[in-house]
């Protein structure tokens, strides 16, 4: 049988299972996935009578780099150290909210799946695994990083959502890193119909107790 191109390059495939090609997953790799993690609050704010609602650039941003530090600095924290993580912003079901967390070290992302695939993260079972990609230049939508990708948020190349310059240089940098532990995902609240959106962080609050943002499962 055909080996899948799309799955060996971006880890994930719209046919998922289906698929007459054959995905050949990993049993070792220094990347892993967690599935459908991250969502953005475009896509999901709605109002109480569930109609969408503006939610502005500037605000989902801030949301995104919000998740981005607090995933990153408790996989480093707890596995080990991490080159580089990734968080895809398409709408496809294989591919919206994928995280991909490469590590440097691939005993790091082995014991980093076992123990996430038993912890729960915004009221979700966390889903991971190791994943084939390693050059996420491969992986990644040219069109896309030009601005001129004509798919849109159904492209079956990675749309990669950069974080912010300062987040960058904190996170990747050669500094001390900043340490924070988050309870939990920012949850975007939405007024009534008529007023004026302003996002309520929820149960996404500095911890004086360090409590972890990914909870056990029961």
């Amino acid at each position: 049988m055909v080996n899948c191109s799309f799955y060996f390059k971006i880890g994930a495939c719209r046919h998922g299972d289906r698929c007459s090609r054959l995905h050949n997953k990993p049993t070792f790799s220094q990347t892993i996935v967690l599935l459908n993690l991250y969502r953005n609050p475009q896509n999901t704010a709605q109002t109480a009578d569930g109609s969408h609602c503006h939610v502005s650039d500037v605000e989902v941003q801030e949301h995104y780099d919000n998740f981005f530090e607090e995933v990153f600095t408790e996989l480093q924290e707890k596995y080990g150290e991490i080159e580089e993580m990734n968080v895809c912003d398409n709408l496809g079901d294989h591919l919206v909210g994928n995280v991909y967390v490469k590590f440097r070290r691939e005993e790091d992302a082995e014991r980093a799946v076992v123990e996430l695939n038993n912890r729960w993260f915004n009221g979700q079972a966390v889903h991971a695994e190791l994943s084939p990609v390693t050059d996420f230049r491969e992986s990644c939508c040219r069109q896309y990083e030009m601005g001129e990708c004509t798919r849109g948020g159904f492209c079956n190349f990675m749309h990669l959502r950069p974080i912010s310059r300062n987040l960058r240089r904190q996170l990747y940098g050669r500094g001390p890193r900043h340490r924070c532990h988050l309870q939990g995902p920012i949850q975007v609240t939405v007024p009534e119909k008529g007023t004026d959106v302003v996002p309520q962080t929820t149960g996404m609050v500095a911890s004086e107790t360090g409590a972890l943002a990914l909870h056990p499962r029961a």
